[in-house]
C-alpha cells in the first residue's frame, strides 16, 4: 500500500497530464475546449484512477464527450505513464462530475425558499400579534387578577 501523500501527488499529476493532453494533444472534435477536468482520485494501491470531468453544454455534448474520453483512454493512459514514471500506470476511469448539477439543484431550492419568504413577508405586512404586542404576564397583571378574583367572590 502506498501512503496517502503519494496517492495524492499521483492524482494531482494525472489531473494535470490529462488536462494538458486534452487541451493540446487530442484532436477529437468531441473533446474540444468544453471539457474540464475537475478532480482525480487514485486508489491506495495506485492501480486505478478515477478522473472527474464536467462538460459545458447540453446532454448531447455530455454524451459525445463521454464517448470521446472513452476512445482516448489509451492515449491518455500512455501520457500519464510517461509523465509519472511509476512501475504500474493506473487504469483511468472517467466519471461525469455531479457537482454542477448539485449546485444548480441547490440554487433552485434557495430560489424557492426566497420566494416563499417573500410571500410570508407580504402576508404578514399588516398583521398584528394574536395576544397583543407583549403576550407575557407581568407582576402587576397578576396583582390585578387577584383583586378581580376577590371582587367576584
Amino acid at each position: 500500500m502506498a501512503d496517502n501523500a503519494r496517492a495524492k501527488r499521483l492524482a494531482d499529476l494525472i489531473r494535470e497530464v490529462v488536462a494538458q493532453k486534452l487541451q493540446r494533444g487530442i484532436k477529437d472534435p468531441r473533446l474540444g475546449t468544453h471539457v474540464t477536468i475537475t478532480d482525480t482520485r487514485v486508489t491506495g494501491d495506485l492501480r486505478e484512477a478515477t478522473v472527474f470531468y464536467t462538460v459545458y453544454g447540453d446532454d448531447e455534448d455530455r454524451a459525445s464527450a463521454a464517448a470521446g474520453l472513452e476512445s482516448a483512454k489509451g492515449v491518455l493512459r500512455s501520457a500519464v505513464g510517461a509523465a509519472a514514471g511509476v512501475k504500474f500506470t493506473p487504469s483511468l476511469t472517467f466519471v461525469a462530475d455531479a457537482l454542477p448539477d448539485n449546485a444548480r439543484a441547490i440554487e433552485d431550492l434557495l430560489d424557492k425558499a426566497r420566494l416563499s419568504d417573500e410571500k410570508v413577508r407580504e402576508v404578514s405586512a399588516g398583521a398584528e400579534f394574536a395576544g397583543g404586542a407583549d403576550p407575557y404576564r407581568k407582576p402587576e397583571d397578576e396583582a390585578d387578577d387577584e383583586t378581580d378574583g376577590d371582587a367576584r367572590a
